[in-house]
């Protein structure tokens, strides 16, 4: 009797996106739309709303402004966090302001990119996250 090989499944990293401006929104939906191993599960547009998102939709990655209205990115992170101790968030800011970012990572951000910086390294920050 033979035995078949069966192709192997894969499954796709599923990510939320958390920030205030919906260009930027648009433009990473529009960067990882092209993605075969990502998947964009949902979208917020303030922290307390990514955060009830990330609960409900349990992703596998959080893409996260870190100034947002309603609640920030870092109470936001803080919240996904705790209630999911496995959560990755990747806090995405404008700037590198050491203090912002050592609030982050106390409030248990997986990892830190400023927004200059994301057409080059958001898609391998996301696979390295993901395949945690």
């Amino acid at each position: 009797m033979e035995s078949a090989v069966l192709p192997q499944l894969t499954s796709s990293i599923r990510v939320l996106i958390v920030d205030d401006e919906p260009l930027f929104v648009e433009m990473v939906e529009a960067m990882l739309g092209g993605e075969e191993d990502v998947e964009i599960v949902g979208t917020a547009s303030d922290g307390r709303a990514g955060a009830h998102l990330a609960a409900e939709l349990d992703p596998d990655v959080v893409v996260m402004d870190i100034s947002m209205p309603v609640m920030d990115g870092i109470a936001a992170t803080r919240a996904i966090c705790s209630h999911d101790p496995r959560a990755c968030v990747l806090i995405l800011t404008g700037g590198s302001n050491v203090a912002e970012i050592d609030r982050a990572r106390v409030a248990g951000a997986s990892k830190f990119m400023t927004k200059d910086r994301i057409a080059g390294e958001l898609v391998a920050q996301i696979r390295e996250l993901g395949s945690r």
